[in-house]
């Protein structure tokens, strides 16, 4: 019998996946932590809960620090849905500048409207200032008076609005850190998130309304790098119009979002697998939005007023020699380091004379250049071996690059907002190096119970000291009087505290206190005018003081300084007006005639001022300069 011929079937070989569709890696999960504990669902709800619970206190603060300039004395802000168009084409000091007859003081501008957005839509709600009192309501906004209620009150809204919007960042967070980052490991994104939300060195961000930008900032670019994975991932096209809106929202809330285009591809590139090449491919979309943001950012920010390059504050280092400039910057950026390890003591400024100049013989600026080598250093070694690492120390270190004024000037010497970002990857490299520090030990069970207890003792330890440091951001008068303590001789502080004591005595009736009050107020002035000899607010300050003490000449010398240093300061016409007044009363003409002729040399327009020197027969004329 003939055998059958042994048909052979072809091998079936399955299709190639483009290089464009290779999938995500698909990573085995930790399981050595109860499947409860490693849950979105119980992570989220205790994150939320902790945030909530840790800031809830600030709701009872007022205002504080530059809530002032960017909220207080905002007209565009009063304006509500009004302003917004204003807020949305105008640098964030605008109003500010405008009542000091100014531009632009700090090098770049600021360009971030989103979160000012935010406090014109409060503003609607609680009831939008009458266009013809917000003149009145922004000029006396930050005194004492009738009004200082009703600003107190709403402060303690935009406070319980921040606390809600850091909420709901440590959320976006977790998902981002769960969904990029330990894709494998939840328990490291947890560990991560809780670290970031309970961390002091937040509390200004916080607890000082202003600071709003940056907590929108870490929100819409976690937002960002989610839908830049989820677009990757289902390729559907709405999750890239949705992640290039929310990179948009990103810097429409601070500039620091340009780091996205260096730490988006990296991320690409350690967590997905991709090439370096398909990485930046798929990060190219994201640069269209950057080039959009830079267009219209350049279209409205001023350049930098000139004569600010020399004021202390606006320029930290306009006295220092270019080696005492690099050392100190260089030095400086150590205390940031030192801040995220041990949080303690905080300050609610670090600006001129607060951290001294150091040139290159000084051991910190040595120390400090040998650990951000070595950050530099490490980072190349993971970036190397792929490791998550990599990204923790790139997140820190570029967001680092973009305030430590080596390569930006940024118109302070650091801040603790400052370092916002940063700390992202300082927790993420934290989170990393405990969990798997617990291999370490000869059991498991050991590991995770040093590891629980290590957490309990962090997340105590830090919220005591978070609930602490956010009633001291109480208002002016509570903070600085409390930080002056740990920074003598910063210039914000000393003339915070002073202006404070000021304001209160406005109010004092018992007439003793009022006069120990402005006492203390002259004493803390001419502190810091010993080292910021051209600090016009402090002279403008130290006259008023005088004035109100009744030693009228004091008070003139003091105005004479700022009329010389800055002639269009804001309501000096007004206070040399009163000093005349005050000069007539005590019979001393030759006097207040001097004053009423230095009322019209700035506000030549000035009735009062032409009255009553008709009124004592001296020429109605200026005095020339």
């Amino acid at each position: 019998m003939a055998k059958k011929p042994v048909v052979k079937q072809a091998p079936v070989s399955k299709p190639k996946a483009a290089p464009e569709e290779t999938p995500i890696p698909i990573v085995e999960v930790d399981t050595r932590f109860p499947a409860w504990l490693s849950s979105f669902k119980f992570q989220a709800i205790f994150i939320a809960v902790l945030s909530f619970l840790l800031y809830i206190n600030s709701v009872n603060n007022e205002y504080a620090l530059d809530d002032t300039a960017v909220i207080l004395k905002n007209e565009y802000v009063y304006q509500g849905f009004e302003g917004i168009p204003s807020i949305l084409t105008k640098d964030a000091f605008d109003s500010y500048y405008k009542q000091f007859k100014t531009s632009n003081q700090l090098s770049g501008g600021r360009y971030r409207p989103l979160s000012i957005v935010t406090f014109a839509i409060e503003q609607q709600f609680m009831g939008k200032v009458p266009d013809s009192k917000i003149d009145s309501v922004v000029t006396h906004a930050d005194e004492k008076g009738p009004q200082e209620k009703v600003l107190n009150h709403n402060m303690h809204i935009r406070h319980f609005f921040n606390v809600l919007w850091f909420t709901a960042a440590v959320l976006v967070l977790l998902y981002f850190l769960r969904y990029i980052i330990f894709r494998s490991n939840p328990i490291m994104a947890f560990i991560a998130a809780i670290l970031f939300t309970v961390h002091p060195i937040h509390t200004e961000v916080i607890a000082n309304v202003k600071s709003r930008d940056e907590i929108m900032s870490i929100l819409f670019m976690c937002l960002t790098y989610i839908m830049a994975f989820k677009f990757v991932e289902h390729k559907k096209k709405w999750m890239l119009a949705v992640g290039m809106i929310s990179y948009f929202l990103a810097y429409l809330s601070k500039e620091y979002s340009i780091t996205v285009m260096v730490l988006l591809p990296l991320a690409f590139y350690l967590f997905n697998r991709m090439s370096v090449g398909r990485s930046i491919v798929a990060t190219l979309p994201f640069v269209l939005v950057t080039g959009l943001y830079m267009f219209i950012r350049s279209s409205i920010v001023a350049p930098m007023n000139p004569d600010s390059n020399n004021d202390l504050l606006n320029n930290p280092y306009a006295a220092a020699s270019w080696n005492e400039k690099i050392a100190t910057e260089i030095s400086t950026a150590s205390n940031y380091l030192r801040l995220l390890v041990v949080p303690y003591p905080l300050s609610a400024d670090y600006s001129y004379n607060t951290i001294p100049y150091k040139d290159f013989s000084h051991p910190l600026v040595w120390l400090s250049l040998l650990i951000h080598t070595a950050l530099v250093w490490l980072f190349i070694y993971y970036f190397k071996r792929k490791s998550v690492l990599a990204f923790a120390i790139g997140f820190y270190i570029f967001h680092l690059m973009l305030v430590c004024n080596l390569f930006f000037d940024i118109g302070a010497t650091m801040g603790e907002r400052l370092i916002f970002h940063s700390s992202v990857g300082f927790c993420i490299a934290v989170a990393w190096l405990l969990v798997e520090g617990i291999k370490k030990f000869p059991s498991e069970a050991t590991g995770k119970a040093v590891l629980a207890g290590f957490m309990v003792l962090i997340m105590g330890l830090f919220s005591f000291i978070t609930v602490d440091r956010n009633a001291q951001w109480k208002n002016n008068f509570v903070l600085f009087s409390h930080d002056i303590k740990n920074s003598p001789n910063s210039v914000i502080i000393t003339a915070n505290v002073a202006s404070s004591y000021i304001d209160m005595s406005n109010v004092e009736k018992d007439s003793l206190k009022r006069v120990d009050e402005l006492n203390k107020g002259v004493v803390l002035l001419k502190h810091a005018l010993t080292f910021h000899t051209t600090y016009v607010i402090g002279y403008f300050n130290l006259g008023l003081a005088y004035f109100k003490l009744g030693e009228a000449d004091s008070a003139k010398k003091n105005f004479d300084v700022v009329l010389n240093y800055y002639p269009k300061y804001p309501r000096l016409g007004e206070f040399y007006y009163n000093l005349g007044v005050f000069y007539y009363l005590h019979q001393k003409m030759q006097q207040a005639a001097i004053c009423w002729q230095t009322t019209l040399l700035i506000d030549p327009q000035n009735k009062d001022a032409v009255n009553a020197l008709k009124v004592i027969g001296a020429p109605v004329m200026a005095l020339r300069r």
